[in-house]
C-alpha cells in the first residue's frame, strides 16, 4: 500500500501543531517540516518538544527543510548545514533536506560536478556523526547545476556517500528535467505535486503552478510513482505544493485526501 506524507510547504498557512494533526486525521505515514516559511521552526516549541509531538501523533519525522545552496560549499553553508543537523537530532528527524542552488551559476560541464562533488563530501561525514541521511534534491529547473539524477547518483557514489545519502524524486522536477532514469535504490521519498496549466510550456512552470495531483495533471505523476513502485521503490509519497491555491485552501484534509484517492485509485487501474 502506498505510504503518503504530507510537506509543511503544501499547508504553509497552518501552525506546527495543525499540521501534524492534519497529517495524522489524513493517515500519513510522517511529515516533512521547514525552516522556510518565515515565522519561527515548530513555531517556536523547543526541537525535542516538537519531536515528541510528531511521535505522539504516531507519525515519523521524515525530514527536515532544509540547507539552502548546498553545492555552494563554503564556511557559511557548513555552519548552516551543521545547524540544521543539530536541530534534526534534538527533534528526531530522520533526515535533512539539501537544496541546490539555482541562480544559473556553476552550471558548466565539469565545474556543477566537481562542486557537487566537494559539498557531498564534506557532507557524508557530518551526516554519519549526526546518525541522520542527506536527501539531495535535483532539481528541474534550467537554472540549476544539480539538475541531472544520474549525474547527482554518480556524484553520491563518487564520494562514497551512498550509505548516508539519498535522492529526493519529485515528479515536478523530473517532467523540467526531462525525464530520465528514476534510480528507485538511491531515492529516498519522493514529493508529489501536479501542474494543470494547458497554456504552460515545461520550461515555463514554476512552483507557483504546482497544485493537488488530479485527473488535470500534466506531470504524469501516477505514471510516475507507478514506474517507481514496479522498480522495486517502496518509501514515503510526500504532497509539496506551493500554488497560493492550494495552501490557502478552507478545506485541505478534504482536497489532500481527494488527491489521495485519485493517486491510489490511478495506481490500482495501471496494476489490474
Amino acid at each position: 500500500m502506498i505510504q503518503f506524507a504530507l510537506n509543511h510547504m503544501t499547508v504553509a498557512p497552518l501552525s506546527f501543531r495543525d499540521t501534524v494533526a492534519l497529517a495524522r486525521d489524513l493517515g500519513c505515514v510522517g511529515v516533512e517540516l521547514r525552516n522556510d516559511l518565515g515565522r519561527p521552526l515548530f513555531d517556536g516549541m523547543a526541537p525535542a518538544d516538537a519531536g515528541a509531538f510528531v511521535r505522539d501523533a504516531g507519525l515519523r519525522f521524515l525530514a527536515l527543510a532544509d540547507v539552502k545552496r548546498f553545492n555552494d560549499w563554503g564556511p557559511e553553508t557548513e555552519t548552516a548545514a551543521r545547524a540544521l543537523m543539530g536541530i534534526a537530532v534534538a527533534s528526531g528527524a530522520e533526515a535533512v533536506a539539501l537544496i541546490p542552488r539555482n541562480d544559473n551559476l556553476g552550471m558548466g560541464n565539469g565545474e556543477r560536478q566537481a562542486a557537487l562533488r566537494v559539498a557531498l563530501r564534506a557532507l557524508a561525514p557530518m551526516l554519519r556523526d549526526h546518525g541522520l541521511t542527506g536527501l539531495v534534491e535535483p532539481l528541474g529547473f534550467v537554472t540549476c547545476p544539480v539538475r541531472d539524477k544520474s549525474e547527482t547518483v554518480d556524484a553520491i557514489e563518487a564520494t562514497g556517500g551512498a550509505d548516508v545519502l539519498r535522492l529526493v524524486h519529485d515528479t515536478f522536477h523530473h517532467t523540467l528535467a526531462g525525464g530520465g532514469a528514476l534510480h528507485p535504490a538511491a531515492t529516498g521519498i519522493v514529493h508529489v505535486s501536479g501542474v494543470r496549466d494547458r497554456a504552460l510550456a515545461t520550461a515555463q512552470m514554476e512552483d507557483r503552478h504546482r497544485v493537488l495531483v488530479d485527473e488535470d495533471d500534466r506531470l504524469g505523476t501516477v505514471a510516475q510513482i507507478a514506474r517507481l513502485l514496479e522498480q522495486g521503490w517502496s518509501g514515503p509519497v510526500s504532497f509539496e505544493c506551493f500554488a497560493p491555491e492550494v495552501r490557502n485552501a478552507p478545506d485541505p484534509r478534504g482536497r489532500i485526501g481527494a488527491s489521495m484517492e485519485f493517486i491510489r485509485e490511478g495506481l490500482a487501474r495501471r496494476a489490474a
